[in-house]
């Protein structure tokens, strides 16, 4: 365990692999022991926690233990010095006054030379505590920061080793959690709560052998109520915590739908769902406004409850204090140390629950780590085992395969499958959606493990040879290919680590991408944005299959490469893949099965096994499956022979050019989205604070209340600092004087009590009234807002969200809880500094010289220590965003083995951060140790300015103590206002984005009443002479004179390639945006005379990608008519039209079956059927289809289009399909060219013309 450290030089110099496997061979020991530990326990034990701790790290934690016992201790021994000076004093108390009178002076011998003594112990205990706080904290943090530097890279390493099914049950979101929360939680855990634990408990086991040796009666009087102070604590800290948790799940729900709907904003407009979405986040704002309202008045209650234990618990001690010192005439001091040494003891072990509790979610924490830590893979991608597979060749065969998913263990889908694929030949496979096609694939990979049979290549088990050396001699292309966010070069050299650029190069040729990615403004340095969205989908694949090829792979597996593009980039791809499987072998699985007819092998699979196989001609003969397929999707062509289109390279447009200039190489400063967003920012108009206030308004009894209570609460310190003072000025005094200071202090305890409780109920009420109108009318201002605002970088999900959570919760904690603490701080300090001026300004003077130094320390050691974690886990975002983009897209990482490529990017991700952390325990070290000594250095000055003061007869004893009281106390205040005040700059930004957004009147307004409503129409469409760019590409033409007409009741097809602008009529139909020029007609009447409310209503959308809502079936149907309650009836009947109604019924739920996340727990077929049904409930005068059936298998498509085909009749309907089959039966089909229709007519008529249509629909036959 001593040989672990491993840094960027280990990368540098080509040993990365073989230390990081040592990472994983280590504590082979531990590993059976940690087994047997976390299998039946949901925490590990304490001493576990240390597992990974190297003996240097082991003697680190042992002197920052000893160092933080000692700081412990620093504070009983302060209150010994404390105790004696004050029983000095109080001893010459009167022999001073006397004196004074009579002489005017006081020699130094009475007074003076003590205090200059007492002053040295101080500045000694300064010392031995800066030591002990600088060495406890800086070598826990230290020693912490390595171990979970080291448990980071061997999580990292152990979760890539593991096999696909591994990852079928464990999340990417839960995965990353891991390596960030989880281990967050083991770094608090294992940091410096445990010194903290240390120092309390050193601090409390010191404080109660100090006291009952000095005072062993009084110790056991208030040692009997110490559970009760203890109790307190820790009732006020736990409350706080899990009334916290209950209010930030609640706002986590809220912002749930609130994500959900802005994400979906053009489903939610589309069908008028803006009020009931607002209806849901208010509702769930009201959950969220009580729980905020509980969380104030128990956190008010359980804070005064401490208040007034501390106070009451003042009010006995010193009464009894009082009482046996006039008795049993004890000395002053020994009653002191004994009084101060019990308090301070209780108040340490409260302090120790936090932490006990932090140490404890360390544990459960670690429990789960260490648990996917010991996780052996069945599957070692990283092991170094088994033959090597490079150069091999011959047959890859299937010999009675049987195979289901781990996941899904009764459902089988390979049931005894048998078949060859010869050394250089094409095998294609073909069937239905679950039919095992793409399982093959997976399993030739060994991504799974077969249950039985055999699966070999070259003749050997595929399980013989090396993992990593089978997977580098396959290259894969699936058909959403995923590339990584690098560049261009980087995603082809994934296929290849030691590929040249020229290989490179000659790989991209090969797979027709060269030409292309010369015309990107940064070539191949061109990054291609997160999961390449900045490249279409051709270009994706093409890359893809770049990648694959770079790697000189023998065998070329290709899953539904070209099933998502439109014609002509299929096309292109098509050329690219014939190209390269020639002289590999090659298995392909397609649902176009024109890209497969001349295949050396067409094997047509159904429940799991072959059911034909052969050319595609011997399999037309058979008239089976396959022919059946085939026949569903061949076009009747009235053409004589098939003609070949022009192959030519798709060109990189303008609008994609100038949208991948930014990001074209890596570079510094802002993005061009960036920029804009700051000068957005800087056109904001002035927030008044006055339109916040006043939102605030009908709330002002409650805020008057809440100062009210703050002032008092704020008053009650700087009193009690007074009462004090008296207090042990009148020890040696008669009782009545000591009885009716206790009695004030009990006073100041129900005030204090009552304040607290005051204070944050009203705020609470108040703060979370004005948040729920905020967020409410933020929301409601967001989903008003045109679809052309959402398109900007600027307003994308996750910045509105963060924009309805964060704007609203800083312009609450300027009205809120936080402004009561701030009036709170204030008053205290205030009041502070007038006793200490009325008491003794000279004094006063000097203690205020040191507030400065103690306000810094305080809001230093505050800010700092609280604030330390968080900015590590803000360092270890990009580490975080790299291993979720890993799991997220593991397929391809194990695809193309680049486990170590990956691990070796991510340990150099979180080497800096490691780096700076380690530096920053020195930093924090100093920081918390000057926090806790400085106040030790400031009691020697005050104390000795005070007793020369005295000799000087300018003041006496009592008023030293209430001076000193006042203003000590209110400097802690004067910290606590720099913790509690509200960044008000912030709070000014956050108030002007609000205003800006809930004064901002969208171009097209859903909200509006304005606009004509027709009575009576007939739904006719006409587009004349439309011009149209989207608002954030205005360089780029869309549509450029586009006129069509769609009469009441027909169906129009728009074909043509991607990016013509047929989906865009669509959206100009529904309105999302205005055209440039020209104009759209509904029945003559300009759509932009017409109400937007209205006009949605007589319009539905099924698209290529649906919509879900995570609600139940039910509820997702009806959502297709807001304007009414929809019956049940209506439902079932909208679903059988659909042809999901038996589906849905065979359902465990039925229709309350939930649909999940964005329909997440139903298929594409599913989906599209269910958004269908939503579509006919609404009955729409207008249907608008777009790419309804793209992505789907040849059986689901045949069930949907029935669907759609019923959906169509007797209503105006205009199609997009890239699947011309689909529309050959429309009543007109125009094709749309370079934003202009280029030809109209039936499908007979343009086939004639053997015009664009005609080289479409010749691409697409079989």
């Amino acid at each position: 365990m001593d040989n672990k450290a491993f840094d960027g030089s280990d990368i540098q110099n080509g040993k990365a692999v073989s230390n990081a496997w040592e990472v994983n061979n280590k504590e082979s020991e531990t590993k059976s022991e940690a087994k047997s530990e976390t299998k039946n326990v949901g925490k590990v034990s304490f001493f576990k926690l240390f597992r990974y701790a190297s003996g240097l790290e082991i003697f680190f934690m042992i002197i920052g233990g000893i160092a933080a016992a000692v700081h412990g201790v620093a504070i009983p021994l302060l209150i010994i010095v404390f105790s004696e000076m004050l029983d000095s004093m109080s001893e010459t108390s009167a022999n001073i006054t006397r004196t004074c009178a009579a002489v005017g002076s006081i020699p130094d011998s009475i007074l003076l030379d003590k205090m200059a003594t007492y002053s040295l112990y101080y500045v000694g205990l300064a010392g031995i505590v800066f030591i002990a706080a600088y060495t406890h904290v800086t070598l826990w943090k230290v020693s912490t920061e390595k171990q979970i530097f080291y448990m980071r890279k061997k999580l990292m390493m152990n979760i890539l080793r593991q096999n696909l099914s591994w990852f079928d049950e464990h999340t990417p979101g839960k995965l990353s959690s891991y390596l960030s929360d989880a281990l967050l939680k083991i770094s608090t855990g294992l940091g410096n709560n445990i010194g903290t634990l240390l120092q309390t408990l050193s601090g409390t086991v010191a404080a109660l052998v100090i006291a009952f040796v000095y005072q062993w009666k009084l110790s056991l009087v208030m040692f009997s109520l110490t559970p009760v102070l203890g109790l307190s604590t820790y009732i006020m800290t736990r409350v706080t915590k899990d009334m916290t948790e209950k209010e930030l799940n609640a706002y986590a729900e809220a912002g749930n739908v609130a994500e959900e709907a802005i994400s979906s904003i053009r489903t939610v407009v589309a069908f008028g769902g803006e009020g009931k979405e607002c209806s849901r986040y208010e509702k769930l704002l009201g959950v969220a406004k009580k729980a905020s309202v509980k969380k104030g008045f128990a956190t008010g209650v359980a804070t005064g409850f401490f208040w007034f234990s501390i106070f009451g618990y003042y009010a006995l001690g010193f009464w009894y204090a009082a009482k046996i010192i006039r008795e049993d005439n004890y000395r002053v001091a020994d009653v002191l140390i004994a009084f101060f040494s019990v308090v301070t003891g209780g108040l340490s072990l409260g302090q120790a629950g936090p932490a006990i509790q932090s140490i404890s979610e360390a544990q459960s924490a670690a429990f789960e780590v260490f648990n996917v830590l010991d996780t052996e893979p069945s599957i070692d991608n990283l092991s170094k085992r088994g033959s090597s597979a490079e150069n091999i060749n011959g047959n890859i065969i299937f010999k009675e395969v049987y195979f289901n998913y781990p996941s899904r263990p009764d459902v089988p889908v390979l049931s005894g499958l048998n078949f060859v694929a010869e050394p250089g030949k094409t095998v294609a496979l073909v069937g239905t959606s679950g039919c095992g096609k793409s399982t093959v694939i997976q399993l030739i990979q060994r991504l799974y493990d077969i249950h039985s049979g055999e699966v070999l290549i070259g003749g050997k088990r595929i399980s013989e040879y090396n993992v990593g050396s089978l997977r580098k001699i396959i290259g894969v292309v699936n058909q959403e290919p995923v590339l990584f966010g690098n560049s261009i070069k980087e995603n082809i050299r994934d296929g290849d680590e030691k590929a040249t650029d020229a290989d490179i190069i000659a790989a991209a040729k090969e797979a027709n991408a060269h030409d292309f990615i010369m015309q990107l403004p940064g070539k191949y340095n061109t990054l291609v944005g997160e999961r390449g969205t900045q490249l279409s989908g051709g270009q994706k694949q093409r890359i893809a299959i770049a990648r694959a090829l770079v790697r000189k792979p023998l065998f070329l597996l290709l899953d539904e490469a070209t099933s998502a593009l439109d014609t002509e980039s299929e096309r292109i791809v098509q050329s690219a893949l014939d190209k390269v499987q020639s002289g590999r072998t090659t298995l392909v699985v397609a649902h176009r099965l024109s890209t497969i007819r001349s295949a050396d092998m067409i094997l047509a699979f159904k429940g799991g096994v072959i059911v034909e196989r052969g050319t595609h001609e011997e399999l037309m003969k058979q008239d089976g499956l396959y022919a059946s397929l085939v026949m569903a999707q061949r076009l009747k062509t009235e053409g004589t022979e098939e003609s070949e289109g022009n192959t030519t390279d798709d060109e990189v447009s303008s609008s994609q050019r100038q949208r991948l200039k930014s990001i074209s190489s890596v570079h510094d400063g802002e993005t061009h989205d960036e920029a804009s967003a700051v000068e957005e920012e800087k056109d904001l108009p002035e927030a008044s604070a006055i339109r916040i206030f006043k939102m605030n308004s009908p709330e002002w009894p409650y805020i008057l209340m809440g100062l009210l209570a703050s002032a008092v609460n704020g008053a009650v310190i700087p009193a009690f600092s007074v009462i004090f003072s008296e207090f042990i000025g009148a020890f040696q005094g008669d009782g009545s004087a000591v009885n009716r200071f206790a009695l004030l202090i009990l006073m100041l305890a129900a005030f204090i009590f009552v304040g607290y409780s005051v204070q944050y109920l009203m705020f609470g009420i108040s703060g979370e009234k004005l948040t729920l109108k905020l967020r409410a009318g933020l929301f409601k201002a967001i989903l008003r807002q045109e679809i052309s605002w959402f398109d900007k970088e600027i307003n994308n999900t996750g910045v509105l969200c963060s924009r309805l959570a964060v704007d609203s919760a800083r312009v609450k904690g300027a009205t809120g809880v936080k402004i009561g603490l701030f009036i709170q701080s204030l008053t205290n300090i205030g009041s502070g500094i007038v006793i200490a001026f009325v008491y003794g300004w000279q004094l006063a003077l000097l203690i205020i010289g040191f507030l400065p130094i103690l306000a810094f320390s305080a809001v230093l050691e505050t800010k700092l220590l609280t604030n330390t974690l968080s900015q590590g886990a803000s360092a270890l975002e990009e580490a975080t965003n790299l291993s979720m983009e890993a799991f997220q897209n593991i397929k391809t990482v194990l695809s193309l083995s680049i486990e170590m490529k990956i691990y070796e990017k991510f340990h150099e991700k979180i080497l800096l951060p490691y780096k700076n952390n380690i530096k920053g325990a020195f930093k924090v070290g100093i920081a918390f140790s000057f926090s806790q000594s400085v106040v030790f250095l400031c009691y020697a000055a005050v104390f000795y300015v005070g007793a020369l003061l005295i000799t000087k007869c300018e003041m006496d004893f009592v008023d030293l103590l209430k001076v000193f009281g006042a203003i000590v106390f209110g400097a802690f205040a004067l910290g606590q206002v720099g913790a509690v005040a509200p960044d008000f700059a912030k709070v000014k930004t956050s108030s002007a984005r609000i205003m800006d957004l809930l004064d901002r009147v969208p171009a097209i307004d859903s909200y509006s009443q304005t606009g004509k409503i027709c009575e009576t129409f007939e739904s006719k469409i006409q587009f004349k002479d439309v011009e149209f760019e989207y608002p954030n590409r205005a360089n780029v033409k869309v549509l450029q004179g586009l006129s069509l007409e769609i009469n009441q009741g027909e169906t129009v097809a728009l074909v043509g390639k991607s990016g013509c602008g047929k989906s865009t009529c669509m959206q100009l139909i529904e309105k999302f945006y205005n055209p440039s020029k020209g104009e759209v007609f509904l029945d003559s009447i300009n759509l932009k005379e017409l109400n937007t409310s209205w006009l949605r209503r007589q319009i539905a959308i099924v698209s290529q990608e649906p919509v879900l809502f995570s609600c139940s079936i039910e509820e997702n149907i009806a959502y297709g008519d807001l304007t009414r309650a929809v019956t049940f009836d209506e439902i079932i009947n909208a679903a059988q039209q659909a042809n999901i109604h038996s589906f849905i019924q065979s359902l465990p739920e039925g229709y309350s079956t939930k649909a999940g996340g964005k329909g997440s727990q139903l298929s594409g077929g599913q989906k599209q059927r269910i958004a269908i049904a939503r579509a006919l409930i609404r009955n729409p005068k207008i249907l608008l289809l777009d790419e309804a059936t793209s992505a789907l298998d040849t059986e689901s498509e045949k069930v949907v289009q029935e669907a759609l085909d019923k959906a169509r009749s007797g209503r105006t309907c205009l199609v997009v399909a890239h699947r011309l089959s689909t529309i050959k039966d429309s009543d007109r089909i125009a094709v749309v060219v370079n934003g202009k229709v280029h030809e109209i007519g039936t499908h007979t008529e343009l086939d004639k013309k053997k015009d664009v249509y005609f080289d479409l629909l010749n691409n697409q036959n079989l």
